[in-house]
């Protein structure tokens, strides 16, 4: 199925940053909400969807996601802010 790989980058309530990959983002919101995403996530509400990309094929989003996770922050938050900008949107809270 095209396009149904996403990497999505969340910010915790603590500031931290948090890189994950999913095939259905509604989905894993939805855990990540119910505290039943991630071990990191859980306690480190309240959690904002800062950005997210999608991507064909899960080979590749699984690469990003790794490459991301490698970053320094600032370039995180580079790459955040690059995503916000291409899709004239603001970080949504979950």
């Amino acid at each position: 199925m095209a396009g149904s790989h996403y990497v999505y980058m969340l910010r915790c309530g603590d500031g931290s940053l948090y890189t994950g990959y999913t095939n259905n983002l509604e989905d894993r919101l939805q855990k990540h909400r119910e505290g039943k995403g991630a071990k990191y996530t859980r306690g480190r509400g309240p959690l904002v969807l800062e950005a997210w990309q999608c991507y064909d094929q899960k080979k590749e989003a699984m690469r990003e996601e790794y490459r991301l996770k490698q970053l320094a922050r600032t370039k995180k938050e580079r790459w955040i802010a690059q995503r916000k900008e291409e899709a004239g949107e603001d970080s949504k809270e979950l």
